[in-house]
Order: structure tokens, then sequence, then C-alpha cells
């Protein structure tokens, strides 16, 4: 259940714009996390990465819970990926202290990958709720 809640913060960090349109006032509060936002989604790229192995290493949870295995699997490549796109500022700057044309290649790179983060904060939402619901349902 922790790692659903802690999933739907992710994607709420990951997509200010659809908050920001239903509270106004959340901008605040999201202005406040914004220096952060690298190293929140570095940490939690590294939890998805490590959701991922312990996905693949705990296989056997497929034959007696599929839909959860299934859960956890999709979840923790959603964090990761979400936790990338946030991280992906911080660990260009890292990246570009010793290659100044690393960092005209990683803006391109970052243009190209805005648009996917929206909807990869939707889909975050929307699997957080999920594995909160699973937990309920499929306890293994």
């Amino acid at each position: 259940m922790i790692y659903g809640i802690s999933l739907i913060l992710l994607s709420i960090i990951a997509v200010p714009s659809l908050i920001l349109s239903k509270k106004p006032n959340a901008k605040e509060l999201l202005d406040k996390v914004e220096p952060y936002q690298g190293w929140i989604g570095l940490v939690f790229s590294i939890f998805g990465i490590w959701g991922i192995i312990s996905s693949l290493l705990s296989l056997n949870l497929l034959g007696s819970a599929p839909i959860w295995w299934f859960t956890l699997l999709i979840g923790s490549i959603v964090e990761a990926t979400l936790g990338f796109l946030l991280g992906f500022p911080l660990i260009s700057k890292m990246l570009s202290k010793n290659a100044p044309d690393y960092q005209q290649k990683s803006r391109k790179i970052r243009e190209k990958l805005v648009p996917l983060q929206g909807k990869l904060g939707i889909l975050g939402v929307i699997s957080g709720i999920w594995i909160i619901t699973a937990s309920f349902l499929f306890t293994v």
C-alpha cells in the first residue's frame, strides 16, 4: 500500500499542470518541491529499477498470484520511468560538467521526453490506485 501511495505522490510531482488546473493554490506546495525534484526523481528511479529486479527475481509468484506480480512489475516500470524523467535534468547536469556539447544534446532529449511525462504521470496515478486496491484484494 505504501508503494502505491508513493507512486501517486511521484505522479503528482510529475504532472503539476493537471493539478494546477484543478487547484490553483497547489502552486505554492509544488514550488517548494521543485528544487528537490531532480533528487526525488533519481531516488524513485532507483527504487523503480529495484522493483523491476525484485519482480524478475520473484517469478515464482507468477504461478500463485499473477495479477499481483504484473501489478508490481508495471508499477515498478512506471516508477522507474517517471523517476528518470524527473531526475533527467539533474543527471544531465552531473554528466555535462566535463562535456559542454552534452548539454545541447541533453536539452534536445529532454524536449522529446517532456510530453511523455504527463501521460506517464496519469498512468502512475492510475497504477498507484490499482496497487493500493490490489494490496487489499490480493494479499500474498
